[in-house]
């Protein structure tokens, strides 16, 4: 027998909610309710009420009630909420969380799920599951369930798809994950530009006893690898493709944000980073990049993608940019850097070859890391063997491992 908290809006979504309760406990599980409400009184009694998620984050609701603003409402509760559900889970008081909602209630408790580790069951039935949504879902396994109509009473409509979610939620609950061999995690980060090299790596890295988990450095991959680092999950990461960070310096469509690269530095996570397709920063189709740019020196990678070249002075400052992340790391981490190509089209001969911003891309690593860092300079390309060779044995080292 699980226990599901069912989270919620118990004000505005009251009846709607204790439907999905009783579903629940018709399946044998046990409910914990939580109301988010805040503008008027519950309609359903609440286990966990309002003025508890509030005081979980040290925030008195009364001062917000007497607003009566709804949007300050919903923002209040989705910070608070989090730090509720979070604890509720690490303490194991709760085996799985459902919510229904339309733009407040969603907000609230996709926030709430956001806080959760990846694998936990998440059940979100929303007015909002179609187009862009990745502003609920971030980094982690939220299933949306689309309402169809509003979550506004019960209907021949939603009593059939809140019990589908009933369900849903029951069956990842009740689910035996099977266990694999356990072996200790490494993730890493790939482009097209970079497979080579992680697949020679990864290769070495799984001989040696590992199970790598991969991520495309689109911008949502290095943050879900990001965020899979901070879980605790990961014992070594290989770090080869930086290049998110150029779209978030230079105004591209793949950044990952202002914390990438952080996650392992201030876990102590081991670690090897590598320069890996700063070359480029990446666009949509030529008709996306923005006017200020032309005359610029571009790469069509396909029709929907476009790459453009990095200067000079903007490698200088992904260098510095790259050392200061690295210099936060709390635990072993060795910077490698292929002299000849951080990509396959910034190797000689090919559009993107530069050498005066590979150099000054290089040169601002070296002369921003802290002394104690090792960097190992490679004679090659990235997708050469030999550097992916070395970024493989240069990891295995941190990780206190000898390669065979």
């Amino acid at each position: 027998m699980a226990t599901i908290a069912v989270l919620g809006t118990m004000d505005s979504k009251g009846e709607e909610h204790g439907f999905v309760a009783e579903q629940l406990r018709k399946r044998g599980h046990k409910v914990l309710i939580i109301d988010t409400g805040t503008l008027e009184p519950p309609k359903l009694k609440p286990d966990i009420t309002r003025q508890q998620v509030a005081a979980a984050a040290g925030v008195d609701l009364a001062a917000i009630v007497a607003k009566k603003d709804r949007g300050e409402a919903v923002a209040a509760m989705s910070k608070r909420a989090p730090a509720l559900l979070a604890r509720f889970v690490a303490e194991k008081k709760i085996d799985g969380v459902i919510s229904l909602g339309g733009g407040g209630g969603t907000a609230i408790s996709t926030a709430a799920m956001r806080a959760l580790p990846i694998g936990f069951p998440k059940v979100m039935v929303t007015t909002l599951a179609s187009g862009n949504t990745s502003q609920y879902i971030g980094v982690k396994d939220i299933v949306l369930f689309p309402s169809i109509v509003d979550v506004a009473g019960l209907n021949h409509i939603s009593r059939e798809i809140l019990s589908r979610a009933a369900g849903a939620i029951c069956g990842m609950v009740e689910a035996e994950v099977p266990r694999g061999a356990d072996k200790p995690l490494i993730v890493a980060s790939q482009f097209g530009n970079t497979t080579e090299c992680v697949n020679h790596a990864r290769r070495i890295l799984e001989q040696e006893g590992y199970e790598v988990l991969v991520f495309h450095a689109t911008g949502m991959g290095g943050r879900t690898m990001e965020s899979l680092i901070e879980s605790g999950m990961v014992s070594g990461v290989l770090d080869i493709t930086t290049t998110e960070w150029a779209d978030e310096l230079v105004g591209g469509v793949l950044g990952a944000g202002p914390t990438r690269l952080e996650a392992a530095a201030r876990a102590g996570v081991p670690a090897v980073v590598t320069p890996g397709c700063l070359d480029m920063v990446n666009f949509h189709g030529p008709d996306a990049v923005p006017a200020h740019f032309k005359g610029r020196t571009f790469y069509q990678h396909n029709p929907q993608v476009t790459l453009m070249r990095t200067t000079p002075e903007e490698c200088a400052k992904l260098g510095k940019i790259l050392a200061e992340k690295v210099n936060l790391s709390t635990g072993p981490v060795t910077v490698l850097i292929p002299l000849r190509a951080i990509s396959v089209i910034s190797a000689p001969g090919q559009k993107f070859h530069d050498p005066a911003a590979d150099h000054a891309l290089f040169t601002a690593v070296k002369e921003n890391l802290r002394k104690d860092i090792e960097v190992i300079e490679i004679d090659s390309t990235i997708n050469d063997s030999r550097f992916a060779e070395a970024c493989a044995k240069a990891l295995l080292k941190n990780t206190g491992k000898k390669a065979a």
